[in-house]
């Protein structure tokens, strides 16, 4: 059986949620598929950064514009395989009868309005043929699941639902340390889906309410809405104590997170939520939100708050930075919790469905 694998977005120069998701997946899958040949499909000039078995190849496809619906469809005419796996969403026009999908959520269904129209049209026009075209659909998440049922009514029997995993190098202790003072930390992109003005608000509670003297850091790149995430900043009484460090580095992110007092993250919608689990994995207390799929991936570890109320929010973390006790057992419980997630397990289960019947 020949299996081929979009790995374009797995190994981008930047990787965030679905990218590394693929990334974890490729490296994992390595050594499970020893009676198969399996193709990687690269843009041009795009290079992977671990060894591949004398079973795999890479094919480089050179196509400047619609790589996936032109570029993957010209290689399914040319060199057909058995078994396509798409990691990340979109499934190309022409594609093999057996084609694997992951999608990952439906944010742009459930908060449209953090979107722009164009991003809208695309996922929801790309994402709705791919779980047509698909034979199998997996989701990172059962919350997922319920999505494609409701909203695109995909039948039940045709999703599989495979968590993500999560690298233990969130355990390995790093000599960078970035800031001196206490901080509650988000990781993730600045968009009004992930919430920064809740945090920002519910930040400005903490100061004014509690006194609390922490910082808070925000790390990752601006996204959709980030003027309006610029201004709610800008006007606050606590923006001296606020911190936009960009884009960070997985060495810089483990650095975040080692010396984080409190792990914040409540956002409106998640189709899985990783940044949970590196933080549980770190032994940082995670504060989240009580909906999507958070509550499923953080489990008993995490602390719970309505993401729509900043109230919610800044009680929700002045209940961990002033009760000890209460971090240590979400720093105890969180560690737990991370073994019920692993990259290599997420790969065998892969696996079944890739050359299962």
């Amino acid at each position: 059986m020949v299996i081929g694998i979009d790995a374009s977005r797995a190994f981008l120069q930047t990787r965030t949620g679905i990218e590394e998701y693929s990334y974890q997946v490729i490296k994992n899958l390595r050594g499970k598929l020893e009676n198969h040949q399996v193709v990687l499909y690269l843009r041009k000039e795009q290079m992977i950064d671990f060894g591949l078995p004398e079973n795999w190849r890479i094919k480089s496809i050179n196509w400047p514009y619609f790589w996936t619906q032109i570029g993957i469809s010209l290689e399914m005419i040319l060199h057909p395989v058995d078994v396509l796996f798409v990691p990340s969403h979109v499934i190309p026009f022409i594609h093999p009868k057996k084609t694997i999908v992951t999608v990952h959520g439906l944010e742009y269904e459930v908060m449209p309005e953090a979107y722009s129209a164009w991003e809208r049209l695309y996922m929801r026009l790309s994402i709705k043929k791919s779980c047509r075209w698909a034979a199998r659909i997996i989701t990172v998440s059962e919350n997922t699941k319920k999505d494609l049922m409701r909203i695109y009514a995909v039948p039940v029997d045709k999703i599989e639902v495979i968590y993500e995993g999560v690298d233990d190098k969130f355990q390995i202790k790093s000599k960078i340390k970035i800031l001196n003072d206490k901080y509650i930390l988000f990781i993730g992109r600045l968009e009004e889906r992930k919430n920064i003005t809740g945090i920002v608000r519910a930040f400005e509670i903490l100061k004014e309410r509690y006194e609390i003297s922490h910082k808070l850091v925000l790390a990752g790149k601006f996204g959709y809405g980030g003027e309006i995430i610029c201004q709610e900043i800008k006007v606050g009484d606590s923006a001296g104590d606020i911190s936009c460090v960009g884009f960070v580095s997985e060495e810089e992110k483990r650095a975040l997170l080692k010396n984080a007092e409190v792990f914040l993250f409540p956002s409106f919608y998640e189709g899985f939520g990783l940044p949970v689990l590196e933080a549980q994995m770190a032994g940082v207390p995670v504060v989240t939100s009580n909906v999507s799929s958070l509550p499923e991936v953080g489990g008993e570890a995490a602390v719970y708050c309505d993401p729509a109320e900043p109230v919610s929010i800044a009680e929700a973390v002045y209940s961990v930075i002033s009760d000890p006790v209460r971090k240590k057992e979400l720093i105890e419980k969180g560690r737990e919790n991370v073994k019920r997630f692993s990259w290599d397990k997420c790969a065998e289960e892969i696996v079944e469905v890739l050359v299962g019947e």
